[in-house]
């Protein structure tokens, strides 16, 4: 039992970050410290709230291209919700989360409905909510958001950045759905075989359009985050996010293919890719440098897993 535990992505994955961790301590003073590691964690809850659902999403055999422009189209209308057409900001922050709800629900119908594959669907609605985030916006940021609002991406609570607090939460409740609900399973068994899951009479439909529902959803909360740290608003922001977004899920073993794949996996992942681009960073490497480095690590890291569970199945 201790050897299969051990052979595990998940424990691999942890090594890798531990050692990680080390390496970069040792190459610069200032990595190890608690201001900056509160700070990577500031940074990455966008990616991480976007990671728990495209858990869900890759383990039924999907995939979610559209999250950056759904989040960059939900930024701009945060601004124009309530600068342009007045409503009061909370009213403007519900009312995107509505709207990115609805894209993710586009994006499902095209997918359930009629039967384009994931890939070519969320590609194209990626074009499509970038070119409305860009075409409402007309090149312009929007500014002189309320002080109250920048407590959600700024602030802390206990000491902790409060969108850390969000980010948990949601995880928490991904991790408690998929590991302990018969929708969990429903999830594991579409990716697995969906036409053996719609035999067994699961509502492969139905699940599919809860899932990139919530995919919008959450997409939509980064928005909001991603808006209250930076203090500003442009079409331009979650460009690439979703590259981000499946680097991490991927690299914490959750097969592209469908089927397997778990939320623990996924924040390793998260954690390893932030570690690496912060400390890396510190370290003096330049951006293109850290791409080449987290690669390597995503390869070696599915490599071994794959090797080791060959071995451990023998």
């Amino acid at each position: 039992m201790t050897a299969r535990l051990l052979l595990r992505h998940e424990a691999i994955l942890g090594l890798l970050l531990a050692l990680a961790l080390g390496v970069l301590a040792f190459q610069t003073e200032r990595f190890l410290t608690t201001a900056n590691l509160l700070n990577q964690a500031r940074l990455m809850t966008e990616v991480g709230l976007i990671g728990v659902v495209m858990t869900f999403v890759i383990i039924t055999g999907g995939i979610d291209l559209s999250v950056g422009s759904i989040l960059g189209l939900c930024a701009i209308l945060i601004g124009v919700f309530w600068k342009t057409l007045g409503l009061p900001l909370p009213a403007a922050m519900a009312l995107v989360v509505v709207v990115g709800t609805l894209c993710g629900l586009v994006n499902g119908l095209i997918i359930t409905r009629f039967k384009v594959p994931p890939l070519i669907a969320t590609l194209a609605t990626l074009a499509l909510y970038r070119g409305l985030a860009e075409g409402i916006s007309q090149a312009r940021s929007i500014r002189g958001y309320p002080e109250w609002f920048f407590a959600l991406g700024q602030g802390s609570l206990l000491g902790i950045p409060t969108q850390l607090w969000l980010f948990a939460v949601v995880a928490a409740v991904g991790f408690y759905v998929l590991r302990f609900t018969t929708f969990g399973r429903a999830t594991y068994l579409i990716g697995n075989n969906e036409a053996g899951a719609l035999y067994s009479g699961i509502d492969v439909a139905g699940t599919k359009l809860w899932i990139y529902s919530a995919s919008g959803f959450v997409s939509a909360l980064a928005a909001i985050v991603f808006v209250s740290r930076v203090s500003t608003t442009r079409s331009d922001m979650g460009n690439g996010i979703e590259l981000d977004v499946i680097t991490a899920v991927v690299l914490g073993g959750t097969s592209i293919f469908g089927g397997r794949g778990m939320l623990v996996g996924t924040l390793l992942g998260l954690c390893l890719v932030q570690v690496l681009k912060n400390g890396l960073a510190l370290s003096g490497v330049r951006g293109d440098g850290t791409i080449i480095v987290i690669g390597v690590v995503l390869i070696f890291a599915v490599l071994i897993s794959n090797f080791l569970s060959r071995y451990s199945d023998d």
